[in-house]
């Protein structure tokens, strides 16, 4: 795979207060390709000082920003959505580079444009307070104000849509933001980057750095002129986010942390559908996305027919180059990620469960870090696969009963409502 952008155009510095620039420190990380496994670009890596320098400029341009009417702040938002939904092409190819998301996959420009679209035009609607004379003598009247510089830190699978869910919103409701985009995927933050540039957002509005939890994220969480952060990622990470937050300036956290996603199929549903709804739900983001179907539970009477057809679909996955137009699986993010999967894959072997599919990492001519797409049945409740998030194409399908059963089954996890025993 060589890249379809020349290097000298992939753009890796931060960009503060309405300026790029190279890290403080000259501190860079290696952007490696999980196809290729070679280095693709060294990024900018953001300093305690880089961060702290985003966050003055967030506090300084939040007054003027803040004040803007609705309708000029969704200007710039709705040139921003353009300019993404025009850039989605590029968008793929650098998400495919950088974390092996191949660009068969890839809708997050045409989401970001239409959520962009959608937050620009509600934004008048989200200004608005309320009145109420429902107390004699009284009138009531509640205000709705901007909160103030705001934290977002995004996780790596899905970048640019991450940008318009929570970005956009606070930028649309008078926020000021700094972003930090994850060190796993940071070419697709750091286009985004330009084309915020390209809009011309008044300077300190939208500050966007690179780099890994530690120094920027965790800058972040614990600074005092945060009003608020809002986190995307491990549930462990989710907690480091909260305690930081409460024990500097108390900012309102807001967390979108892991799951393990059930599904349950009853007798009653369309076999065939179901099961190319669930199989999708884990070949797109090669398992790599907190509401992929891990945990299927199918009714008994129609368990073998649900299986067949989801073992149909599964082994013919074409994987391979994740920016060829045919590949729909590509490899897992990285290294890291590579080697957790495969410590599940050994964790299932020596467990309670029945092998229908895969079970093994492979590879494509002898590159990248794939993961066989892995099925297994009759997996024990108890069972480490069965209990945490594995973040690949990984899935057990086991069977039930009754709904009573079902619902139990699908409840009874750290991310559910456990059944009292």
């Amino acid at each position: 795979m060589s890249s379809p952008i020349p290097i000298d155009k992939i753009e890796t510095r931060l960009y503060i207060n309405g300026a790029f620039s190279e890290s403080s420190d000259e501190g860079t990380f290696k952007v490696i390709s999980p196809f290729t496994q070679e280095k693709v670009v060294d990024m900018s890596e953001a300093s305690v000082e880089d961060t702290n320098r985003a966050v003055a400029a967030a506090k300084a341009a939040f007054l003027n920003w803040s004040e803007l009417s609705p309708d000029v702040r969704g200007g710039y938002l709705k040139r921003l959505g353009a300019l993404i939904g025009g850039a989605s092409s590029k968008l793929a190819q650098l998400e495919a580079i950088s974390s092996g998301r191949p660009v068969s996959q890839y809708i997050d420009a045409m989401y970001a444009e239409n959520l962009t679209e959608h937050f620009a035009a509600a934004s008048w609607e989200g200004a608005h307070g309320k009145s109420s004379l429902n107390t004699p003598g009284f009138v009531g009247m509640t205000f709705r104000q901007p909160i103030g510089p705001v934290a977002v830190i995004i996780p790596w699978n899905l970048s640019v849509a991450f940008v318009a869910m929570k970005v956009v919103p606070a930028l649309a409701a008078g926020c000021t933001v700094v972003l930090k985009g994850s060190e796993k995927s940071p070419l697709t933050v750091a286009k985004v980057a330009s084309l915020v540039h390209e809009v011309g957002f008044p300077p300190g509005v939208f500050n966007i750095l690179s780099g890994h939890g530690s120094p920027s994220g965790s800058t972040l969480a614990s600074h005092m002129d945060i009003r608020a952060i809002n986190f995307t990622g491990s549930t462990a990470t989710g907690r480091n986010v909260q305690a930081a937050a409460a024990a500097s300036n108390l900012k309102k956290v807001i967390l979108e942390l892991g799951g393990k996603s059930p599904a349950i199929i009853f007798d009653d549903a369309d076999v065939e559908k179901a099961a190319a709804e669930t199989a999708g739900s884990l070949i797109f983001l090669m398992g790599q996305a907190c509401i992929a179907n891990t945990r299927i539970y199918v009714q008994e009477s129609v368990a073998d027919r649900f299986k067949s057809v989801f073992l149909t679909i599964w082994k013919g996955i074409s994987k391979g180059d994740p920016l060829l137009p045919e590949t729909q699986q590509g490899p897992q993010a990285d290294s890291i990620q590579h080697e957790r999967i495969k410590q599940y894959l050994e964790a299932a072997k020596s467990g309670k469960g029945k092998l229908e599919l895969g079970g093994h990492a492979t590879g494509v001519d002898g590159k990248g870090y794939f993961i066989e797409p892995t099925v297994y049945s009759e997996v024990a409740e108890d069972e480490k696969t069965q209990r945490e998030e594995i973040f690949g194409p990984f899935v057990s399908i086991n069977t039930f009963k009754t709904e009573q059963e079902a619902v139990a089954k699908a409840n009874d996890s750290e991310y559910g409502t456990r059944t009292p025993s």
